[in-house]
């Protein structure tokens, strides 16, 4: 039996479709965590990314803190959490967060840094505060790119946020821990394949939030 076949033959069960273990709850909690994590993760990295890119200070510490964050193993993390913290949900967001911050932080940085500074300049001769020549210049031209942070931030995430399912928590993790512990292939390649699905639908979501918010002539140029 192969891997299609086994995820065909979960995905086609319909005990797997119903119930509290079934793919709509599962599948809805994997994504309320993964939109929980993305949202500290974009709260942390954004503010810090916009503000060293303006000011163009800062990058290299940004880069040690990317490498750091990057270095560090997400489950390891997540075990040293429960034991810190206990069970709940703060040890399960804090692995998560900190996998998504670098890409964020560093893509904000250098997407702010790339933008031409002809028309930054122009807009300080003009007399533009420093906010508004953030926001109104620099941030329109950097968004595609501040943008595909984001998304490698929330695909990180959604394939990391399996590891919800060891402490006790739901997701589509849940497939693949407990068939790896029933020695259910059925289940774990299930399980695997609806992460995946999901992975693929975050990409679509996000490249239609690039057609919707970014102009069409910076589009082109990028």
């Amino acid at each position: 039996m192969n891997v299609l076949n086994f995820a065909h033959a979960f995905l086609s069960d319909s005990a797997h479709w119903h119930g509290y273990d079934g793919i709509p709850t599962r599948f809805a909690e994997h994504v309320k965590y993964s939109l929980e994590a993305l949202l500290l993760a974009a709260l942390i990295g954004l503010p810090v990314g916009l503000v060293t890119g303006h000011y163009g200070r800062g990058g290299n510490a940004l880069a040690m803190i990317a490498t750091a964050g990057r270095a560090l193993p997400s489950f390891g993390l997540l075990i040293l959490m429960v034991i810190w913290l206990g069970f709940g949900l703060m040890p399960v967001m804090v692995p998560l967060v900190v996998l998504a911050v670098p890409p964020i932080l560093v893509t904000t940085y250098e997407a702010i840094r790339s933008v031409d500074p002809s028309p930054v300049d122009a807009a300080r001769g003009m007399g533009m505060p420093e906010a508004r020549v953030l926001f109104q210049v620099e941030v329109p031209v950097a968004l595609p790119l501040v943008l595909s942070g984001l998304r490698t931030a929330a695909i990180q995430i959604i394939s990391t946020a399996t590891i919800a399912a060891y402490p006790g928590f739901g997701g589509l993790g849940r497939y693949i821990i407990d068939g790896l512990a029933q020695k259910s292939y059925e289940k774990v390649i299930g399980g695997a394949s609806l992460v995946a699905g999901l992975a693929l639908v975050t990409l679509v979501v996000f490249w239609a939030a690039s057609r919707l918010t970014v102009s069409p002539g910076v589009r082109r140029s990028s």
